[in-house]
């Protein structure tokens, strides 16, 4: 059977004293498993989990995946249609009224079912495209087989709790469900017709049964009408079987007809079959007899058909048809317990049966109990639990760890998913509908998607402004921000440390561009520079970075009063690192040369005090030890050059200033 659940691969590795024996693992996305040997000592990219591996011994990472049934091109395809019926399932039900919420439900079981037929249509066009791989063939036929069964259980379920038709006589419904999933007499008739030639053979008269058991009498009397028989019926006897099936009654609930209208026609057109066999009408014509046997509701003809009949499910909706037309929905169970006795025997119940049967005794709970149990994925109960939930038919207890069922099974589907990067967005969604424990998963999630492109890390970190994560949000701008800083995007990495706020790396990134600009005399990134705004505020080096700009940009205006003012308040702030405090004081140079006076003599002094205590740090156990080993010799006499010339430079400015002071007074 198809519905068995796939257990996670054991993995034995012999007991030895030696740590390169040992069976490492780390956890991937979802359910998945990077398994090495070795005790791990460097990192190593596998698939999309970053594991730890021995490298000094060769080691293969195993990726190791389970409840991988989502994972194929068609259950792909099945999860995105039904995500996006799920999460417009939730969206109406909290604006529904009482009087249109049922209709809507409905719509909303049958589109879950049409995306389960289109899956299954896609199963079987790729098992037939595998014909030369015999494995992968076996694999999707299997998947076949499991998705018919989960189409027929959820059908039964609409049926029983979603649709619920007023009076509880459900047998049309029920008809409904058999002619749907059972459609071995189309496929026989179809071969026949196609013959052209009608031949009156065994397989004939089987599709015409088995139309009849099913209920389809237009059907049967349509195959009937091709009987070449039926040309030379001197006795009425294929008039008389087909008179009989056209009056044959069928009550809904949508005509004006009562119950007790309906069960007094039934009586009456049952007494009539049964007469006509008491006549022996059809005793001539065994196949009719057979047909009329049926329509009156003798037992002993199902037990001879019971090849044809189909399962007990099948067998009791026949039996209910002509013998108990007005059955009610409670009381399916007690049918389907004698069937299943008659038809089954001692013989062990397939979890199908088990399912069915839960169904028909309106145990829900069972159902997602037998279903979770046997099923290979979880898509089936989740979507299953989460419709029952809005139509009142599950219960809202809480389990043992605090979620409701619902819930536990949102989150298990949605942990199936998340070994697929793709779906990244689909398990948001589920989990965001997951009340208790929805929102923690969501956060631990969000922080182990692989962020490829900043475009796919755009898209996460709005989602997380959505929903107010903003630890996660900071979280991805800083992998963001490292990431394009070890790419040399200076200024990309800048743009994610604003968004993420974090003090240390801004200073970090400032004191780059700082360093950048000492070696090439130059900032890149200007615009971004330029437009920080209150951004600069996150660190006092950046706040420093962008002052620092807006000096040159003064100075480049022209504006060198404004320029100096704003250059000495830097150097005083001590803002900027040690070793950048000679760039600022070589900056004033070119004010100190100009023809107006830029500098008071108090600011001057004040240069020139800062100038001399930038050459006691020089002079300090600090940078003898820490900065001048670094640089050549090249370097360390420029910079005696620089300090000479402003030593020159401001006591020339100090004399100009002091003169300029006296005349003015």
């Amino acid at each position: 059977m198809a519905m068995q659940r796939r257990e996670i691969p054991e993995f034995i590795i012999p007991v030895s004293g030696s740590q390169d024996n040992l069976l490492s693992a780390r956890w991937g996305q979802g359910l998945q498993l990077m398994v090495f040997s070795g005790n791990g000592k460097r990192r190593y990219m596998a698939g999309e989990a970053d594991v730890a591996v021995n490298l000094d011994k060769p080691s293969v990472v195993h990726d190791v995946r389970w409840q991988t049934d989502m994972h194929y091109p068609a259950t792909r395809k099945l999860a995105a249609q039904s995500h996006e019926i799920f999460t417009s399932l939730q969206k109406h039900t909290s604006d529904a009224t009482d009087g249109t919420k049922k209709p809507q439900l409905v719509k909303f079981s049958r589109r879950y079912r049409v995306a389960m037929m289109e899956c299954l249509e896609d199963l079987r066009k790729a098992a037939s495209d595998m014909a030369e791989d015999e494995g992968d063939q076996e694999t999707y036929k299997d998947m076949c087989q499991l998705y018919q069964q989960l189409e027929l259980i959820w059908n039964l379920c609409e049926i029983l709790y979603i649709e619920n038709l007023p009076g509880g006589v459900i047998l049309q419904q029920l008809l409904d469900w058999v002619k749907l999933h059972f459609t071995d007499a189309d496929t026989l008739a179809a071969r026949i017709i196609s013959e052209g030639e009608i031949n009156i053979s065994k397989d004939y008269w089987s599709a015409v049964y088995i139309y009849v058991l099913q209920g389809r009498l237009a059907e049967a009397r349509h195959l009937l009408s091709m009987n070449p028989e039926t040309q030379h019926d001197v006795h009425g006897a294929y008039a008389r079987i087909d008179e009989l099936m056209r009056r044959m009654p069928v009550f809904s609930v949508f005509s004006r007809q009562s119950l007790a209208e309906f069960d007094l026609k039934w009586r009456n057109w049952q007494e009539i079959c049964q007469q006509l066999l008491v006549d022996g009408v059809f005793v001539s014509y065994q196949p009719l007899e057979t047909i009329c046997r049926i329509l009156a509701g003798q037992q002993d003809v199902l037990d001879q058909l019971q090849d044809l009949a189909g399962d007990w499910y099948q067998i009791m909706v026949t039996k209910l048809l002509y013998t108990n037309p007005m059955v009610k929905a409670v009381d399916l169970q007690y049918h389907a317990k004698s069937c299943m006795d008659k038809f089954r025997g001692s013989s062990r119940l397939l979890p199908l049966d088990q399912i069915l049967l839960a169904a028909l005794e309106y145990d829900v709970t069972q159902i997602i109990k037998i279903s979770s149990s046997n099923l290979s994925n979880w898509w089936f109960v989740a979507h299953l639990a989460d419709l029952l939930h809005h139509a009142g038919q599950l219960e809202t207890h809480q389990l043992d760890f605090g979620a409701t069922m619902r819930e536990f099974l949102l989150l298990e589907y949605a942990s199936t998913l998340m070994a697929r990067e793709s779906m990244w967005q689909i398990i948001i969604e589920y989990l965001e509908h997951c009340p208790v424990f929805g929102r923690h998963h969501l956060e631990l999630f969000v922080e182990k998607i692989p962020l490829q492109s900043e475009k796919k890390a755009y898209k996460v970190l709005k989602i997380c402004d959505e929903k107010n994560m903003d630890d996660q949000a900071q979280s991805i701008c800083k992998v963001m921000g490292m990431r394009a800083l070890q790419e040399k995007r200076l200024g990309t990495a800048l743009t994610w440390c604003l968004r993420s706020q974090d003090a240390s790396f801004a200073t970090y990134l400032a004191e780059k561009f700082l360093t950048e600009y000492s070696l090439n005399g130059n900032f890149s990134n200007l615009d971004l520079i330029d437009n920080l705004g209150s951004s600069m505020l996150v660190s006092d080096r950046l706040t420093f970075l962008a002052k620092y700009r807006d000096f040159h940009r003064l100075y480049e205006e022209g504006e060198f009063a404004e320029a100096g003012e704003l250059l000495l308040s830097l150097i005083e702030a001590n803002l900027a690192p040690k070793q950048f405090m000679l760039i600022l004081l070589t900056d004033a140079l070119p004010l100190l040369e100009l023809d107006v006076v830029v500098f008071s003599s108090k600011q001057t002094s004040q240069l020139l005090m800062c100038k001399e205590n930038l050459l006691k740090w020089y002079q300090s156990e600090e940078y003898t030890r820490e900065i001048l080993p670094k640089k050549s010799k090249g370097h360390v006499e420029l910079e005696k050059e620089k300090m000479e010339l402003l030593q020159l430079g401001l006591s020339r400015n100090l004399s100009r200033a002091l003169l300029e002071e006296s005349v003015r007074t």
